[in-house]
């Protein structure tokens, strides 16, 4: 019975898992493929570093053409990460009919559907499970599990690194430099973490989840993003006052035809369940006209969560090629993108304001307020001891994002407000 060979690209950390799998799991994938599953060859920087793992039956190299161009390999597996020369290797890989598992969002949010177009052409699978929350089989549910049903929003905490940040912020009271160091010292966070706390690899999963919920083709520079950078733990009290917690959250929501989707930090009600996902954990809520309110979660990143999703791809590229239906499983977006305008997008917020102390000041702030039609659900007044000076946290109903642009340009232009300290969007009434 022939085997199925498999050949990586890159042996780090998520490679590394991969193969332990493959070899501890022998007697399932034989069980499911019907024939056995070896990794034959594994491209590597140095061919010499101890890995932790059984080696004795893969050909290491550091020249990517000897997995991606050997006859005998079925399925090129990429856990290297980068983007253009990644690129370059799959389109080389697909155009030698070899089917590609990856696990490189930065790559599938900029060049996916070329690549899936490409797969296409040659009869191959491409599927990306791994690239989206680590361990949790979003992608599969969005495209098989809930493939009847037409979804309306997704919310998700699909950042590992800032979600860790904000727990460890609002638990022990600690600065964002302070946790970001920790987060590094242990591993969460990149020594150049700028991806992770400014937005941009949240960014690039929720344009994948959107491209596939909404079956339109959103690209990266369609997504809103900011990020944490800016967050403070006086921000983090303050919404615990009102019953929030902070949360750095990537909404994707689609009202009639048009849709949006950012990333930014919101406060949810402390009832949402996204408000329970604490430190490195990673979780999307769905919901869809049919099937109402669904939520996943797991660890979105680590060696083994992320491998168990490449290998489940893997189980999904053998079955295919068992049944001679590779390359049937890619579909193009159905709808023509439409991105919501801002006079189109309509939220709550959170503003904190710090004011001179005196009569007046909040009478001009609310009929600033009021003159865009934006009325306030909470207020609070907090005077400062050590000066004329008070700070005042508000909370609006919901607001279009064009009024609320323009009453905070009107409120930093007003001269009894001192300074405008922060504002964040308000989700999670469910």
């Amino acid at each position: 019975m022939k085997s199925i060979s498999i050949g990586l690209l890159g042996l780090g950390t998520v490679g590394c898992g991969v193969v332990k799998i493959v070899q501890n799991h022998q007697d399932k994938l034989m069980h499911q493929i019907g024939c056995p599953v070896e990794v034959k060859k594994a491209l590597v920087l140095d061919v010499n570093k101890e890995r932790g793992v059984d080696l004795a039956r893969i050909v290491l190299t550091e020249n990517p053409h000897d997995v991606i161009s050997d006859s005998e390999i079925d399925i090129i597996v990429e856990v290297m990460g980068g983007i253009e020369e990644t690129k370059k290797y799959l389109m080389e890989a697909l155009s030698n009919g070899k089917h590609v598992v990856t696990a490189n969002k930065d790559l599938m949010a900029l060049y996916g559907p070329e690549l899936l177009a490409k797969a296409s052409a040659n009869q191959c699978d491409l599927f990306y499970e791994a690239s989206v929350a680590g361990g949790i089989p979003i992608l599969r549910s969005l495209v098989d599990g809930l493939a009847s049903d037409r979804i309306t929003k997704m919310m998700g905490i699909v950042n590992g690194t800032t979600n860790f940040i904000l727990t460890k912020m609002s638990k022990e009271q600690r600065s964002f430099l302070d946790v970001l160091k920790e987060a590094q010292d242990l591993g969460f966070a990149e020594s150049d973490p700028a991806a992770d706390v400014e937005g941009l690899d949240a960014a690039r999963k929720m344009a994948i989840l959107s491209t596939l919920g909404f079956s339109m083709d959103i690209h990266l520079n369609d997504v809103k993003v900011e990020g944490i950078t800016k967050v403070s733990n006086e921000d983090i009290v303050y919404a615990k006052q009102f019953g929030y917690v902070m949360k750095l959250i990537g909404i994707a929501h689609r009202q009639g035809e048009k849709v949006e989707v950012s990333v930014q930090p919101t406060l949810l009600e402390e009832d949402h369940p996204l408000a329970s996902v604490h430190d490195e954990y990673n979780a999307v809520y769905v919901y869809g006209e049919a099937v109402g309110e669904t939520m996943f979660y797991g660890p979105g990143a680590g060696s083994l969560p992320t491998a168990t999703a490449v290998v489940s791809d893997l189980v999904g590229v053998m079955k295919n090629m068992r049944l001679g239906v590779n390359g049937n499983s890619a579909v193009l977006p159905q709808f023509e993108k439409q991105l919501k305008s801002d006079e189109e997008i309509q939220a709550k917020y959170f503003i904190r304001i710090l004011i001179e102390d005196s009569v007046g000041v909040m009478a001009n702030i609310t009929s600033i307020f009021a003159s865009h039609g934006v009325s306030l659900e909470k207020i609070l007044q907090k005077p400062l001891s050590s000066s004329q000076q008070a700070e005042i946290v508000l909370v609006t109903h919901g607001a279009v994002q064009k009024d609320f642009t323009c009453i905070i340009e009107e409120l930093t232009n007003l001269h009894s407000i001192q300074s405008i300290k922060s504002y964040y969007r308000v989700e999670g009434e469910i």
